[in-house]
């Protein structure tokens, strides 16, 4: 499955896991908002919907997966800019998991731009490809091993909706 990462350069590049998906060609990489991919599901943990069972058929017609890789801290006008330029993207938040990066290790949803593309080919039953793109980085099968049971419930949900509630049963809803 082709995976591709907006990137703006706002973060220290040595940590950047985006920089090496595309130096090892297990991404493509989009370095201005001007030409992401036409159609498909843009990551966003701000977004209403999340990304699940419900969305394999428009993947398997050739939707794309869109990352944007840009710091936490500029998140929020980082992603209604893309909105802006690509409105046929639709935005989809992940099912919370524990990161394993560096940077944010533990922290639920504070996800690299590799371990949140991990889980979506997981969600979308690509795991070998999972496996694959976070071989490279020394927090992979961290990441795994730390989400083992809530990703292995995850891809039994039958429904977006049942993806959802799965997710509190691992983690604590917030009020």
């Amino acid at each position: 499955m082709p995976l591709h990462i907006i990137h703006l350069s706002q973060d220290d590049p040595k940590k950047c896991t985006a920089r090496k998906l595309e130096r090892l060609q297990l991404a493509i990489v989009h370095n201005s908002l001007r030409r992401p991919p036409r159609r498909g599901f843009l990551l966003d943990p701000l977004a209403g919907e999340i990304l699940g069972p419900d969305d394999i058929q428009e993947i398997n017609r050739g939707a794309s997966i869109v990352a944007l890789d840009c710091s936490w801290k500029k998140c929020d006008v980082s992603f209604e800019d893309v909105k802006k330029k690509s409105p046929r993207l639709k935005p989809r938040t992940l099912p919370l998991l524990l990161a394993a990066n560096e940077v944010s290790w533990g922290k639920p949803g504070r996800l690299s731009t590799v371990e949140a593309l991990a889980v979506c080919l997981i969600l979308l039953n690509e795991p070998e490809q999972a496996k694959e793109i976070l071989k490279p980085f020394k927090f992979g099968d961290e990441f795994l091993r730390l989400n083992k049971e809530p990703l292995a419930a995850y891809c039994e949900a039958k429904s977006n909706a049942e993806l959802i509630k799965i997710q509190w049963e691992f983690f604590d809803k917030p009020q």
